[in-house]
């Protein structure tokens, strides 16, 4: 998760890129190619780009890096190389403390952290206390593991953890979006092969600037027996929270069981691209670049799209676009009091599922209650968690599509008073 401060004053996501698998290649009006057109309203500046080859990779696996890239687009490699600048964590154990009753038993009830830049992503898997036996979680981390994974398969997931990270060396960086390509007006490349797997043929519907972004800031799960990572949906259709939810009860997966509770628990990821596709106004009309990679200018008088992923509402070029649509509303002020009403929903139900989570435990323990009527309990809360986390983790606090946030935490509320009433409480 990508985050500035806290909670209460969370902007939305962050949003970049990382790839792993298959490839399938998309043209579009992002990083180095021309500037595109929304809603009628074009966006600053022609963007111009350099006819050039990709340079010679260093490195053994053929990966190309910001570094070796920097001779042929300083400017972009300089705004990539500004995102050090958000190193800020929020202790949301610390921030929100009825984190640790939700996902006891699991690795998020001893370590998380609001997650900093992409040029941070080793550190940040190197140095959590969750634990991480298999290479699968390098998954969105880094390019070498990226390519790892396209040359070796699906086998690459069930790597041993340490033995691979001594391998890898670039956090998230060009060759996840673009993969070795230059001179095409900054394509882009799709390849997780897990998006393939899911997506198929729906990917061509997608805007090509959302599926490289959403490639990696979506709900994905580790398939128990290959490991592998994959997206449990078929189609843009099936992105909805209800359909995730029965595409996971319908496996019988579980990310956990909740020793206390006997619940069998699943643990939202951060799903920007199902929340964002999945009815929100603005997926018609624009991409992820569009809010949160500002256009910029170089020394030489040229446009280019800045590399620096960044909240719209911090960026006031951006946010003035918005006026085309808007009008003179003052959007910073609106989008805000859609987050603080978001966050003060998902701290009122967060307490409420700790509470449910609490009284099950006791009733558990008890002994008191039939095992039928202690499952049906379990399968309440477990869902009732699950439509409560989709928001919480979610980068944006309502701001990608508010109405399915509302949606789902008032189904969570829903299913947490049910549980609530057979308990007695």
């Amino acid at each position: 998760m990508s985050e500035k401060r806290n909670r209460t004053q969370k902007t939305a996501v962050r949003i970049g890129a990382a790839a792993v698998g298959s490839i399938a290649f998309v043209a579009v009006s992002i990083g180095l190619s021309a500037a595109s057109e929304h809603a009628g309203t074009k966006l600053p500046g022609e963007i111009q780009y350099i006819q050039a080859e990709a340079p010679a990779a260093a490195n053994e696996n053929g990966v190309v890096t910001a570094d070796e890239w920097e001779q042929v687009y300083p400017d972009i490699v300089a705004s990539y190389r500004s995102n050090a600048d958000n190193s800020y964590r929020v202790d949301y154990l610390e921030q929100d403390p009825y984190l640790p009753t939700l996902y006891e038993g699991y690795g998020f009830a001893k370590d998380y952290t609001s997650a900093v830049a992409h040029t941070y992503t080793l550190e940040d898997v190197a140095g959590t206390e969750r634990p991480h036996p298999l290479a699968n979680c390098l998954t969105c981390k880094t390019p070498d593991y990226t390519k790892l994974v396209n040359d070796m398969g699906t086998a690459a997931y069930q790597l041993d953890f340490e033995e691979t990270f001594a391998q890898m060396g670039e956090n998230i960086s060009c060759y996840n979006c673009h993969e070795n390509q230059a001179g095409d007006g900054g394509r882009l490349v799709v390849t997780h092969s897990y998006v393939k797997n899911a997506l198929g043929d729906e990917m061509e519907g997608i805007n090509a600037a959302v599926l490289a972004c959403g490639q990696c800031h979506i709900e994905y799960y580790f398939d128990p027996e290959t490991k592998a990572t994959g997206m449990p949906y078929h189609s843009v259709a099936e992105m909805d929270p209800e359909a995730i939810l029965a595409y996971y009860d319908g496996m019988g997966f579980s990310d956990w069981t909740q020793e206390s509770t006997g619940a069998g628990m699943v643990k939202a990821q951060h799903p920007e691209l199902e929340t964002f596709l999945n009815g929100s106004v603005h997926a018609a009309l624009l991409n992820c670049a569009d809010c949160h990679m500002a256009k910029a200018v170089s020394d030489s008088g040229a446009t280019y799209t800045s590399h620096k992923w960044e909240s719209p509402l911090a960026n006031p070029t951006i946010l003035n676009t918005c006026v085309e649509c808007h009008g003179d509303t003052d959007m910073k002020a609106k989008v805000q009091a859609i987050q603080d009403e978001i966050t003060a929903r998902e701290r009122e139900l967060g307490e409420k599922l700790a509470s449910l989570k609490t009284s099950l435990a006791e009733t558990v323990a008890a002994g008191t209650m039939a095992e039928d009527a202690l499952n049906e309990i379990r399968s309440l809360y477990r869902s009732a968690q699950w439509y409560w986390d989709f928001v919480y983790v979610e980068n944006s606090e309502g701001a990608h599509n508010s109405s399915l946030a509302r949606r789902c935490l008032d189904k969570s509320e829903s299913l947490a008073d049910e549980a609530l009433g057979l308990l007695g409480v």
